[in-house]
């Protein structure tokens, strides 16, 4: 990994007014910064709603394929909203500082299929201190098959990478569910992340143990009760990982892969920047105004505000942005939005095609 220092801000005016607004707002509010009965309610409602489908699924004595590949999609949206609500705000501690309900919380992790020490080294170490740095934020790794900025190489399909990314998006979470936690507890016992050899073994086990219940859950169960042979079985469960996939990654995306955002690459140009401009200059909001979007989204719509304060529950972004903004203003730093999801998705797909233009 290139080694970036920033700029060191802690002291500096903006940091300290914009956290002591953030401090005042929780005082007044008479609230804690993690999760509260909203935020229970809305885990009561996502698992509710999961488990329901799932049981329907099973025990429904639905014979109709396209009705149930209809409910296996639907399954699929349920994951992709445990892992952006659930999921996410727990493994940055945002949830609740509980032992034992975090505990409980890595249930519905496992049951879409992925391991949270994975998940809290590449999204919250190497994604939150470095987005949109070229080499270093997983989030914007070109695969090849993607250019994602200027800084990356082009290809000649690339050209047609704003056609072909919804597929390559939904695919993701099918690397996800099957290799992808393995081959990155590997890198991150090579990058120390994983301290010895026992720990090593430990998270493999425990990783393979989880997988096994997924597919158990997913492919198994739905096979033996519904006397489904196999490919039938694995296609359904394709179209729950395929949609959750797209869902999830297109969102993730539309929040730092998109024009007004920048993109820096560390090995050709010296990083200039303090961690909080950085985070400013990189990351962009949308659909701020939209109630329905907020809660769907688990309000990764308010990435400028989660970017700042990690460990807030993102039940408290919309109120936290209206801080954020007027601070940014007030000391002339860039805090971009962009408009409806969908103009947003619509300047990401635009942003593809323009960098893949040969």
């Amino acid at each position: 990994m290139v080694e970036v220092r920033y700029i060191n801000d802690k002291d500096t005016a903006f940091v300290k007014t914009l956290h002591s607004r953030v401090d005042a707002f929780f005082v007044e509010e008479n609230t804690d910064r993690r999760g509260n009965s909203k935020m229970y309610r809305k885990t009561i409602f996502s698992l509710l709603y999961f488990i329901g489908i799932y049981f329907l699924i099973l025990f429904g004595g639905i014979e109709n394929l396209i009705v149930l590949a209809i409910l296996w999609g639907m399954m699929g949206l349920g994951q992709a909203f445990l892992g952006m609500n659930i999921m996410h705000d727990k493994v940055h501690g945002a949830y609740s500082s509980n032992f034992f309900v975090n505990l409980l919380l890595e249930l519905p992790i496992v049951a879409i299929g992925v391991d949270s020490f994975i998940w809290s080294v590449e999204h919250n170490f190497y994604h939150h201190n470095y987005p949109n740095m070229e080499g270093i934020d997983q989030d914007i790794h070109p695969r090849f098959l993607f250019r994602f900025s200027s800084h990356q190489p082009k290809k000649w399909f690339h050209r047609f990478q704003h056609i072909y990314a919804g597929f390559i998006y939904s695919l993701l979470i099918i690397e996800w569910v099957t290799l992808k936690d393995f081959i990155k507890i590997r890198k991150y016992y090579k990058e120390k992340f994983v301290k010895s050899k026992s720990e090593l073994w430990f998270r493999v086990i425990s990783i393979l143990l989880k997988k096994c219940i997924f597919f158990t859950l997913y492919f198994w169960i739905p096979m033996i009760v519904l006397h489904q042979n196999w490919h039938l079985a694995l296609l359904m469960l394709s179209i729950k990982v395929l949609v959750s996939g797209f869902v999830m990654t297109v969102i993730f995306q539309t929040a730092h892969v998109v024009p007004n955002c920048d993109f820096i690459d560390p090995k050709n140009s010296a990083v200039t920047d303090s961690w909080h401009k950085h985070q400013l200059k990189t990351t962009a909001n949308f659909a701020r105004n939209n109630k329905i979007v907020t809660f769907l989204l688990g309000g990764l719509n308010f990435q400028i505000e989660h970017h700042l304060f990690p460990d807030i529950c993102h039940i408290h972004y919309p109120k936290l942005s209206q801080i954020v903004k007027k601070t940014a203003e007030e000391f002339k730093l860039p805090y971009h939005e962009n408009g409806s999801i969908w103009s947003t998705i619509k300047c990401h797909f635009l942003l593809l095609k323009n960098h893949g233009k040969v």
